[in-house]
């Protein structure tokens, strides 16, 4: 098996969960994940300490999702199909109260700034060291933002929560009153 392949095996999902975690679609996740293993086949030559390829992967998948959120903002793209989507209403599912999957909607509603350092530490388990060279911050900025950001994620889990109660209350008094 070439280096290639395996480094592709070793950290393909890993990275797809972290794009995904950023991304919040599975297919423009998996372009980032591609773009970043096209760019290794392009660069990962220069990398002289290869223990440092785990790193180097998901700072520049990072990078590369700034960089397209950057483009974005400036360019906008809307697809027809995409509007419906949009445009269909969420049903609540208020018998199972909060889970992983509703933990991880809510993380993708914070800023960019505490989404990212919160997704490669919870879901992707890496040191605050490997976030700092992933983020290329300062360790004490990414501790700070990661417990900034479990704040924000705690709010939002509670307005959750709270909204959840009403829409139930308010269900039940429409019964009652229907």
């Amino acid at each position: 098996m070439s280096e290639f392949q395996e480094l592709v095996d070793q950290h393909y999902q890993p990275l797809y969960r972290f794009a995904y975690s950023m991304a919040k679609s599975p297919d423009r996740a998996a372009d980032l994940v591609q773009q970043t293993f096209c760019i290794w086949a392009q660069k990962g030559h220069q990398l002289k300490d290869r223990s440092k390829a785990k790193t180097w992967l998901f700072t520049t998948l990072y990078r590369e999702h700034l960089s397209h959120a950057r483009r974005s903002t400036r360019f906008p793209e809307s697809d027809i199909e995409d509007m419906d989507y949009q445009l269909s209403t969420e049903e609540l599912d208020t018998s199972r109260g909060l889970d992983g999957k509703r933990a991880v909607e809510l993380l993708q509603r914070l800023d960019e700034t505490f989404r990212a350092p919160l997704a490669l530490f919870f879901l992707q388990q890496h040191s605050y060291k490997e976030i700092a060279a992933i983020l290329d911050v300062p360790m004490g900025t990414v501790m700070s933002r990661i417990s900034r950001g479990k704040e924000q994620l705690r709010s939002k889990m509670r307005l959750d929560a709270d909204s959840k109660i009403i829409n139930m209350e308010n269900q039940g008094k429409a019964k009652i009153n229907g």
